[in-house]
């Protein structure tokens, strides 16, 4: 077996408690171990993000906690909405890997510990007892209202492990906890899909929903269809990354629902779906040979996040023909080391920092803080594919990039007219 230098990742070992999330990076001395496999290194890197959040909620002990780094003119009303953002995001990502079955292998025990500290993190969020009960009544943020769009739509992702096992009262609190958002009238923006991520959570759980917040979201985006794969955010075209943190995965997830009901068409779903798959492709070709990308448009801090729809069609084997999954993986492998890797990209206690690429306040628009970084977790939705899967288990390839930019075969690339 091939062995290298290992020190960057060495941090990363935490699925084998190798590393404490409170540890120092600086303290680790420097080792050679087996190089690791792209699922193996994945895991890892999702272990060291997540488990500091859901370790210390499930122990109602985040808001003691977890440090608040915001940029100056952090604009939120209340500063505890942050956790809400920690929760809600961590397990709208790793929601995918929490889906896969259970077994007795060292994955599958850490898999069954994770999913029991998200279920209890969920309960000490809505449980008024607990030291992290976050008021959704009394608080009049509106930003809770995005938070609680992300907790629905992992729901939504992981239904097994994440809903169904609530208690009855826990399940109720956190029903009337996002009813008690519906004061708020989002813009006209992504969201509106907010609203309708949670209004599609009730209707999937069959609980009383309002359609009219789904359908006039729908209705909105379709008349903001750029072409090519691409939505405005609003009726204007922004050059930033949220059709991946919030626009394709969530127009097509809602969809999907909609047709399992029997409230829309099948095309329709099917339309949403081939205009993410063109947007994914843009994506794959926008990661240069070096594994970097466009540090475009506003919230960049929240990392590998912007591959959203890429990593869900992973997950759902639903990519474009031209892109392999071998390809897809192998591309968000380099991503993920060069930005995770970079010096300051964790706090010395196990946290993540603002920055695109290390620890960048200057890169945090006045809505970001801590909480809201862990939208990095939905680039690792893959990890809800087995290790036999073809996405971990093909051959390393080279992603369009690298192909385009070393003479090698590189296929050619066309807009689309749907």
């Amino acid at each position: 077996m091939r062995r290298r230098n290992f020190f960057k990742i060495a941090p990363l070992a935490g699925l084998f408690g190798l590393l404490n999330p409170g540890k120092t990076i600086a303290a680790i001395p420097e080792v050679f171990v087996p190089e690791k496999s792209d699922r193996e290194y994945w895991i890892d890197l999702m272990i060291r993000i997540a488990e500091p959040v859901l370790k210390n909620l499930s122990k109602g002990e985040l808001k003691k906690n977890m440090p608040l780094e915001k940029p100056v003119g952090y604009g939120k009303k209340v500063e505890e909405v942050t956790y809400l953002e920690a929760l809600g995001r961590t397990l709208a990502g790793i929601s995918g890997w929490l889906s896969l079955p259970a077994d007795q292998s060292a994955e599958g025990k850490k898999r069954a510990e994770f999913s029991e500290m998200a279920r209890k993190s969920i309960l000490n969020l809505v449980n008024p007892a607990s030291p992290d009960y976050t008021d959704f009544v009394k608080k009049g943020e509106s930003q809770l209202l995005v938070d609680a769009a992300f907790l629905s739509h992992a729901f939504l992702r992981a239904p097994l492990q994440l809903w169904e096992p609530l208690p009855d009262e826990g399940k109720k609190q956190v029903i009337s906890a996002f009813k008690s958002l519906r004061w708020i009238k989002p813009g006209q923006s992504n969201w509106l899909l907010f609203s309708a991520m949670v209004e599609t959570f009730f209707l999937k759980i069959g609980e009383e929903w309002q359609q009219e917040r789904i359908s006039y979201a729908i209705d909105k985006h379709k008349e903001w269809y750029k072409g090519d794969g691409w939505y405005g955010d609003g009726e204007k075209f922004h050059f930033d990354y949220y059709n991946g943190f919030v626009i394709q995965p969530m127009l097509v997830d809602i969809h999907k629902v909609l047709v399992e009901k029997g409230l829309a068409k099948t095309e329709e779903y099917e339309l949403m779906l081939r205009r993410m798959q063109r947007y994914a492709a843009c994506q794959e070709r926008m990661i240069s040979p070096e594994a970097s990308y466009p540090a475009i448009g506003r919230s960049v801090a929240y990392r590998v996040g912007a591959f959203q729809p890429l990593a869900q069609l992973a997950l759902s084997r639903q990519l474009p023909k031209m892109i392999s999954p071998a390809q897809v993986r192998s591309a968000l492998t380099a991503v993920m080391k060069r930005q995770f890797e970079m010096k300051g990209t964790f706090s010395k206690t196990g946290w993540l920092q603002l920055g695109f690429c290390g620890h960048q306040p200057q890169a945090a628009e006045t809505y970001i803080s801590t909480g809201s970084l862990y939208l990095c977790s939905v680039g690792f939705l893959p990890l809800g594919l087995p290790a036999d899967d073809v996405f971990w288990a093909g051959p390393a390839e080279d992603w369009s990039g690298k192909k385009a930019w070393s003479g090698g075969i590189y296929p050619d690339d066309h807009a689309v007219s749907f």
